[in-house]
């Protein structure tokens, strides 16, 4: 007898649980994933006629999830930016449960994305990317709190989108004024709920791994944009580690980068993304980045590769000139 795996029994339990959308405008197509809160559904919008996204509170009833999923949709809704994902509509189906509708987005998670990737420059353009719409929200008073390869879409066209608001979070209240007023009140209403340390699933707020450690102690006061710096370290650290099992090490720069993005102490960090990026975009045009101390000889070699043309062009003119020399004594 042939087991199903662990994924499979998700996947049919899923689809028996074909969400109530009568007295929508949606009609349910396909499970596509499921997180610690909430399932998402391919959906036909029946009224624009076009595939959209459905994420729909799963079978748990707490009104602390329901809450947290509305503030994701408010977030999300008020955040309009090309990197992060447009919400369409949001409300309450038939049978209870609290649903926004958001973009389709097709393409591969990160993780997966980056087997298709081999360089390390591509990777590093890539990140500036992902820091982007990060940048932009931090610029609007919101965190996002789980930044991981796995809440980063690249579409077919090579769009990168980060996902999955759900842990967003104010830091900056002088900022919301530009977010909107109902979604102000519903982070505000929630806020207590989102910094609490654990749901009712009983998970942690956020990944180890990618989790900054003042987030992983609860320590809700320290939480800020810095946090976000953090997981974009981890990520760094990620996007670079495969190329450092093939036998080519990340340059000590891009280490040191990706170290002082992840230090324990927030205040040792770099104090915004654009102090990160700032770094990530020295090193591409090879000039010293802030994180790495050069040694003489590394700063002369840098110098070199940076100018490899003319270092080049002199040297073929100095070896005519002794050439020419070492003929016209002869």
């Amino acid at each position: 007898m042939k087991w199903l795996g662990d994924g499979t029994v998700d996947r049919l339990q899923a689809n028996m649980q074909v969400p109530d959308l009568s007295g929508t405008r949606y009609q349910a197509i396909r499970f596509l994933a499921s997180g610690g809160m909430a399932e998402v559904w391919l959906a036909e919008d029946t009224v624009l006629q076009r595939n959209v996204a459905l994420k729909v509170l799963d079978g748990n009833d707490s009104a602390e999830l329901a809450s947290r999923l509305l503030r994701e949709a408010h977030i999300l809704a008020a955040l309009e930016h090309p990197g992060i994902v447009p919400v369409h509509d949001a409300g309450t189906l038939a049978d209870g449960r609290v649903f926004y509708c958001m973009k389709y987005v097709q393409g591969l998670r990160l993780d997966d994305f980056l087997t298709r990737v081999p360089a390390l420059t591509d990777r590093l353009h890539l990140l500036l990317r992902i820091a982007e719409p990060v940048a932009f929200a931090h610029s609007r008073g919101i965190i996002h709190r789980d930044l991981k390869p796995e809440n980063v879409m690249v579409g077919p066209f090579g769009e990168v989108l980060v996902m999955d608001w759900g842990l967003g979070k104010v830091f900056n209240e002088s900022s919301l004024e530009s977010i909107g007023a109902q979604a102000v009140e519903s982070c505000r209403e929630t806020a207590h709920q989102a910094n609490a340390p654990t749901t009712n699933h009983g998970s942690v707020l956020g990944t180890p791994g990618y989790m900054a450690p003042e987030q992983l102690h609860g320590e809700v006061t320290r939480t800020d944009q810095r946090t976000d710096v953090y997981g974009l370290g981890a990520i760094l650290s990620f996007m670079t580690s495969d190329i450092s099992r093939v036998g080519t090490r990340a340059p000590r720069p891009i280490s040191a980068i990706s170290a002082k993005a992840m230090y324990a102490d927030p205040s040792q960090r770099y104090s915004s993304v654009e102090a990160f990026t700032a770094d990530i975009a020295k090193y591409l045009a090879d000039s010293p980045v802030s994180a790495y101390r050069e040694s003489p000889f590394e700063r002369m070699a840098r110098l070199l590769n940076r100018h490899r043309t003319a270092v080049i062009l002199i040297a073929v003119y100095l070896l005519m000139r002794l050439l020419f020399i070492l003929f016209s004594r002869h």
